[in-house]
């Protein structure tokens, strides 16, 4: 990247009201430094206290999904500890409303899965998304799963509409990059 490329890079930003982005590994440590220059920029720049907290809880989130299921790694997939995962998160504005982004590689046979966790998301109403996270708070923790398996039930929660999602395939055969927003 040249000069010009990046002058090109900062201005689409400033353009899209780009707040906060990262492109790079996911550790816990770096979700945690992250994580406190969001919260320090929210106090600074958003005066409605439960709007802060939506947007950092979804932050967190989708900073976590990364660390935790990632198809591409710096570290052993068997390692438990200290993962580095890659993946991109990023906080905007847009019509007067913020926008979290993020995307990771995930492997392509795990596609049909995450689907089928997202897609009742979409026409579940606030209170269907309430009860079937008390019900996930109740229930064992699923297979395969390195959390309670609330991650997105939180951010379909806190957004102020349906959550959106996409995969597009990867760079190989075998992984697809996964793409969720929500509007807060």
């Amino acid at each position: 990247m040249n000069y010009a490329e990046y002058q090109d890079f900062s201005a689409i930003v400033a353009k899209r009201h780009v707040v906060f982005y990262y492109f790079g590994y996911f550790s816990q440590n770096i979700v945690s430094a992250m994580a406190e220059a969001v919260r320090l920029h929210l106090e600074q720049a958003e005066p409605v206290a439960s709007t802060r907290r939506k947007i950092f809880s979804c932050f967190v989130e989708m900073a976590q999904n990364i660390t935790h299921y990632s198809a591409r790694a710096l570290t052993a997939a068997e390692q438990r500890e200290s993962q580095l995962r890659q993946g991109s998160v990023c906080i905007g504005m847009e019509n007067d409303r913020y926008y979290l982004m993020c995307a990771n590689p995930v492997a392509a046979d795990n596609v049909d899965a995450l689907r089928e966790k997202l897609e009742p998301l979409r026409t579940m109403t606030l209170d269907d998304i309430k009860r079937a996270y008390r019900d996930m708070l109740r229930a064992e923790s699923p297979e395969g799963s390195k959390g309670a398996g609330l991650g997105f039930l939180t951010v379909a929660r806190d957004a102020s509409g349906p959550l959106e999602f996409e995969f597009v395939p990867g760079a190989t055969p075998d992984t697809v990059t996964f793409y969720v927003k929500a509007t807060i």
